[in-house]
């Protein structure tokens, strides 16, 4: 009779049964959440450096910018074309010109009076807005996701970018 009783299943009810799939259900909802926060983050950052790393990177008119003048955020001087062409007046960021006198190797965006540094400094520079993406998509992967690994390897990434990018304009 002993093991007429072990054999015996308590069948749980459906209300309990019903409430347990849904207390799952909410938690694969708070992961995908999560998981699509972290992402939208991280696409931002590189949506927001693409514009002047594209440049950075690949820019097509190349050549090099003499600083004159700098203001609180915007340096100005003289672009001189790699190639062929007169020179033009343009404007740098005050963080990667150096200062007064500096003569920087740039890259010019189209159609516009403005030139991005070219160069580890100046490539490393540009993703620096992907690299605050990171650290705050780590965040939220190590908070939201408890992927403390991938949260710490994705926030040293931003922190090696930023880092990097300070560094070798600094020095």
């Amino acid at each position: 009779m002993s093991s007429r009783v072990a054999q015996t299943k308590i069948k749980r009810s459906r209300v309990r049964r019903l409430g347990e799939s849904a207390f799952g259900m909410l938690l694969l909802a708070r992961a995908a959440l999560m998981a699509l926060i972290a992402l939208v983050l991280v696409v931002a950052g590189v949506w927001t450096s693409w514009d002047t790393a594209s440049v950075a990177m690949t820019g097509d008119e190349r050549g090099t910018v003499t600083v004159t003048t700098c203001g609180d955020e915007r340096c100005s001087g003289t672009f001189s074309p790699a190639g062929s062409g007169g020179s033009a007046k343009v404007t740098v960021s005050q963080f990667v010109s150096g200062g007064r006198g500096e003569t920087l190797e740039v890259a010019r965006k189209p159609g516009s009076d403005q030139v991005v540094r070219t160069g580890p400094a100046g490539v490393l520079y540009a993703w620096v807005p992907l690299g605050g993406a990171l650290l705050l998509a780590s965040l939220v992967v190590a908070g939201g996701l408890r992927m403390r690994k991938t949260a710490l390897a994705t926030g040293v990434c931003g922190a090696l970018v930023m880092g990097g990018a300070w560094a070798l304009l600094t020095f």
